[in-house]
């Protein structure tokens, strides 16, 4: 495998894994997002108190 294929082949593979931490960076987002929405939802619900839907 010659420099230039190499140089590619890693550029290729950075690429990738950038990508896929993106991805899993933006789920990370959602994640918490829910969370704090239902720790707050929880917060706001007495103890005892079941909530309605």
């Amino acid at each position: 495998m010659d420099a230039a294929t190499r140089h590619n082949y890693r550029k290729a593979q950075l690429d990738f894994l950038k990508m896929s931490r993106d991805g899993l960076e933006t789920r990370l987002a959602a994640l918490n997002a829910a969370i704090a929405t239902l720790e707050q939802q929880q917060s706001r619900t007495a103890p005892g108190e079941t909530a309605q839907s």
